[in-house]
């Protein structure tokens, strides 16, 4: 049976793993949907420029020409609107390789220094929330399925970081990380091997080894006797050869001087 440790550690990885799945999904629909909007545009360039030239136009021209956004696109049909639909896909893409990095974990000092809520020291709220609002900032538009599927993925994959983020904080990437579990592993020392447990077990070291480490000559069976502060103890404080003196009565400085009374 595996250790609670090793469990957060496959799922917390797991939930990685869909996380990379669902950017680089985004990431190829983004790439998918930034063509067509360019083939699009220059087809709607393409039939502006023959009604212009043509001596009349009819009602269904006219309308396509005035429609909300360029049929089979997400440009919007108004003044510098294709520049501002490649910006927000190029802008998308630049996000989506900026969070893969981060889930790789690489280059480390690059996120500690320039986007450290994407970084080892701070959990995947952050991480979450990026992703919600990218996937959100897609599903805003009307695109086609596999755009559609990829978003909506991305999106369900940012609330599931937001809530480990809230479960795990700031100790959830030092959780998943390989490098972590294995300098964790070098650490620990096997309990059981082929079902026999051998742990340490801590005993009680013998009385003379401490005797031996504390520096004491005795024996091991010797024992120390005390005299205490009583007759017995001047008693063999005299026969090793210390003397022991009644010390001389006297009052301390500080008490007032005796006057000699007067008869």
């Amino acid at each position: 049976m595996l250790p609670p440790r090793a469990y957060t550690f496959i799922g917390l990885n797991g939930l990685r793993i869909l996380s990379i799945i669902a950017l680089l999904l985004v990431l190829s629909s983004n790439i998918v949907t930034l063509v067509h909007d360019v083939q699009s545009f220059d087809r709607f360039q393409a039939g502006k420029t023959a009604v212009s030239d043509a001596a009349a136009t009819n009602t269904t021209a006219a309308n396509i020409l005035d429609s909300d956004y360029i049929i089979g696109s997400t440009i919007p049909n108004q003044a510098a609107g294709v520049f501002w639909a490649v910006l927000n896909r190029l802008l998308i893409l630049f996000q989506v390789i900026i969070l893969l990095l981060s889930e790789f974990g690489w280059p480390s000092a690059f996120f500690r220094r320039f986007f450290p809520v994407l970084g080892k020291d701070f959990g995947l709220g952050a991480l979450g929330i990026i992703q919600c609002l990218l996937g959100a900032a897609i599903l805003s538009h009307h695109v086609d399925r596999f755009s559609l599927v990829a978003a909506f993925f991305l999106f369900s994959i940012g609330c599931l970081n937001m809530l480990v983020g809230l479960i795990f904080r700031e100790s959830a990437k030092s959780k998943r990380s390989i490098t972590s579990w294995r300098e964790h592993g070098k650490n620990a020392l096997p309990t059981h091997v082929a079902g026999v447990n051998i742990r340490p077990v801590a005993s009680a070291a013998p009385s003379f080894v401490s005797s031996v480490f504390k520096g004491d000559e005795k024996a091991p069976g010797e024992a120390k006797i005390g005299y205490g502060f009583g007759t017995a103890g001047e008693r063999a404080a005299g026969l090793k050869g210390y003397l022991i003196s009644k010390p001389i009565e006297s009052l301390p400085r500080y008490a007032p001087k005796r006057s000699p009374s007067t008869a």
